[in-house]
């Protein structure tokens, strides 16, 4: 039987602030804004939001390089609200989970500006200096991911800093006990203020281990030394000491992003006794579609691919561990622009998709306009881009003449992070109802038919279908707790499969495709008597015909009598 537990039961919305709700009209999400937000968050059914940085920073990752981790922005708003934010969602039996940011810090941090005094810097070993190599470059030939060596040299010095993603990003020493207690210090008072958990960044590369020597270069003429790290299984000793210092007597949830993860770490990431993190976030999925050029081409996800992948992780960690479900955030684009459609079937697909995998095992997270159908923005300009990432491609690939201009847009279009961080769409008026003022990113065209205002009301909406999801999620034990079993895995358009938990067993059935295939109907669903719970298209002649129409998504529960059950979970 698998251990019960709240975040196992749990929807979680995350909210990227800065495109949220501005509050003030200056252009920028806030807290205010996020308040103003709080009973449509309760009235859509989420019992968590997942807040991504809200810290003091210089802003070159978008709040991924903090200056100040017990502080907040002023852009965003200041503590007293964030005390009130939390204050009016537990209110609403909303809970709040906070951004814990702690592979690296900015370089304007307080600790970093100590470290650059000199190599007996009090704050010095926070950070991972080596000496140049023969010949005066880096150390070795590492890469950083958002372009350029993942060394950085410091003239006072000699030595080089190690940053795994910009040189605006130094990495911290987590060899570094006085370090560590830092951190978890800094985590106990965020807890004492009522944060109820952490998403932990990047956490599964914080242990960089010994081994510093050059790797195999890629096609950026650097080696991407990511696997390496995460391979590292000191990280679980960091992670059992910070669970220690910081919540063993404390109720509240976890999850680690888990970069380069691999199944088997991921169990011990999230191991049935609980000794580490509540859950992870892995990335095999979301790589089915990249290349040479990293995720700078124009191919698809396989659905074939991504259901290989989902049903490996839903076996591989089925009473071993728990699945962090989610299909896009602000680090990903839209799964609605790469798996469905833009066009006259956007909300079918949007419904599809979302039937998929809230009613997978683990606990889906919902990215802010997922539950609206929103999908990638068409940008025509690089100075419409904002991401550091997006910008320092564009010019790297551009520049050596890999891509054209047009090319890269196109593919910054497809994949980038900026694609997921355009402005939330309330409403179809200027400003798409998120601001007043001048928004600090273009709003989406199509924030005139696909906003939350004209949705609100609808009832065969995208919105009102994960209003329904998330009910049927709460209501349906077996959706949380119940075995995975694919069925017919070698047909590549349709994703099906049942969940089973006691005496309860449900049918999902997923038509990837923008036409009607044919899908053969369940022995044993011909043999019970079944309720539809959830369907996404009219009228379906699924059960009749063994047909799914383009992009159907149905919901079924076996064996149930003509009687309707009481509401349960």
């Amino acid at each position: 039987m698998e251990k019960q537990a709240w975040w196992k039961e749990s929807v979680v919305y995350q909210i990227y602030p800065k495109s949220f709700c501005d509050g003030n009209g200056d252009g920028i999400g806030d807290i205010k804004g996020i308040i103003s937000k709080l009973d449509y968050l309760a009235w859509l059914g989420v019992d968590v939001v997942w807040i991504s940085p809200m810290y003091p920073s210089p802003g070159y990752d978008n709040g991924y390089d903090i200056s100040d981790y017990e502080s907040i922005a002023p852009c965003y708003g200041s503590m007293e609200e964030f005390e009130t934010l939390l204050k009016e969602a537990h209110a609403r039996d909303v809970k709040v989970v906070i951004d814990l940011v702690v592979n690296h810090s900015s370089n304007e941090h307080p600790w970093f500006l100590n470290a650059l005094e000199g190599r007996e810097a009090s704050k010095r070993e926070y950070y991972i200096w080596r000496d140049a190599a023969p010949g005066g470059g880096p150390p070795n030939n590492w890469g950083a991911l958002f372009g350029g060596p993942a060394w950085t040299r410091d003239e006072k010095s000699g030595q080089y800093y190690l940053n795994l993603f910009s040189s605006r990003q130094p990495d911290l020493n987590w060899e570094n006990p006085a370090l560590r207690e830092q951190i978890y210090k800094m985590m106990r008072r965020w807890l004492d203020r009522g944060v109820d958990g952490f998403r932990m960044d990047v956490i599964s590369l914080i242990a960089k281990g010994d081994d510093f020597s050059d790797g195999p270069a890629g096609k950026s003429g650097y080696h991407d030394p990511r696997a390496r790290i995460a391979a590292n299984p000191k990280v679980h000793e960091y992670l059992k000491e910070m669970k220690e210092a910081v919540w063993a007597d404390r109720d509240v949830m976890t999850v680690g992003e888990a970069s380069a993860t691999t199944l088997e770490n991921a169990v011990l990431f999230s191991n049935a006794d609980g000794s580490e993190l509540d859950m992870v976030f892995q990335f095999e999925h979301m790589d089915l579609d990249g290349g040479e050029t990293f995720k700078w081409n124009d191919k698809a996800i396989p659905p074939a691919g991504l259901k290989a992948v989902m049903t490996k992780w839903q076996k591989g960690l089925y009473k071993r561990g728990w699945n962090a479900l989610f299909w896009d955030n602000h680090d990903q684009p839209r799964m609605l622009s790469r798996l469905g459609d833009e066009g006259d079937l956007r909300e079918t697909s949007a419904k599809m998709l979302a039937a998929c995998l809230l009613m997978l095992q683990g606990t889906p997270f919902i990215f802010q306009g997922d539950e609206l159908g929103m999908s990638n923005m068409r940008f025509t300009s690089p100075d419409q881009l904002r991401d550091s990432e997006s910008i320092n491609a564009y010019e790297r690939y551009t520049g050596e003449k890999m891509f054209t201009k047009e090319q890269m847009l196109h593919y910054i279009s497809l994949k980038s992070r900026d694609t997921a961080r355009i402005p939330m769409q309330w409403n179809g008026e200027a400003g798409a109802g998120f601001t007043s003022g001048k928004p600090w990113m273009d709003v989406h065209p199509n924030h005139v038919y696909v906003n939350a205002k004209e949705q609100a009301g609808r009832v065969d909406s995208v919105l009102l279908f994960y209003k329904e999801l998330i009910r049927i999620r709460h209501r349906h034990l077996a959706a949380v707790y119940g075995r995975y079993e694919p069925f017919e895995t070698e047909n590549e358009d349709v994703f099906a499969y049942f969940r089973v938990w006691e005496d309860e067993t449900l049918y999902v059935c997923c038509n990837f495709t923008a036409t009607a295939v044919a899908f053969p109907v369940p022995k044993r669903l011909r043999a019970a008597h079944a309720r539809c719970l959830l369907g996404n298209v009219e009228r379906s002649a699924y059960l009749e015909k063994g047909r799914l129409e383009a992009y159907e998504a149905l919901i079924l529960r076996l064996n149930v009598t003509d009687i309707e059950e009481a509401p349960r979970g």
